[in-house]
């Protein structure tokens, strides 16, 4: 599936979410913004979907699919072994749900994406504050 061109993942979170800016943003700090991105999307969609605006469901919808298929396309599988492998069937077996929940208006299909990705978002999180306490304590370290 192409969306007319390639967008790298600062840009697609700058169209996704107006909530803040990527300059500056670590690689941990990008990729928990492209799960909030897509999460966001998702419940937008959802909220398209009561509305019953079509348009602007499959306009998230689409963005969602962008991010997800951004997120596939940065897992190293020669560095990431078993891990990337997961990950990779997790974001296959999601954007099969969200096609599910775009073509059939399936809330709890939303919910189950929803469900799979916030923790995925939060494990991010949490290693990016694990990695800059062992960076803060690697200096003092050497001394």
């Amino acid at each position: 599936m192409t969306y007319g061109y390639m967008r790298n993942a600062s840009a697609l979170y700058q169209d996704t979410s107006a909530r803040g800016s990527v300059e500056g943003a670590d690689r941990h700090q990008l990729t928990a913004m492209l799960f909030d991105g897509v999460i966001d999307r998702v419940n937008q969609a959802r909220g398209a979907i009561r509305r019953g605006d079509v348009p602007a469901k499959g306009t998230h919808f689409a963005r969602a699919h962008a991010i997800i298929g951004e997120l596939r396309g940065s897992l190293d599988h020669d560095q990431g072994g078993q891990l990337a492998g997961r990950l990779d069937a997790l974001y296959d077996y999601v954007s099969r749900r969200m096609l599910h929940a775009q073509l059939n208006n399936d809330e709890r299909a939303i919910d189950e994406v929803v469900d799979l990705l916030t923790p995925v978002r939060d494990a991010w999180r949490q290693i990016r504050d694990e990695f800059l306490a062992t960076q803060q304590r690697a200096p003092s370290a050497a001394a």
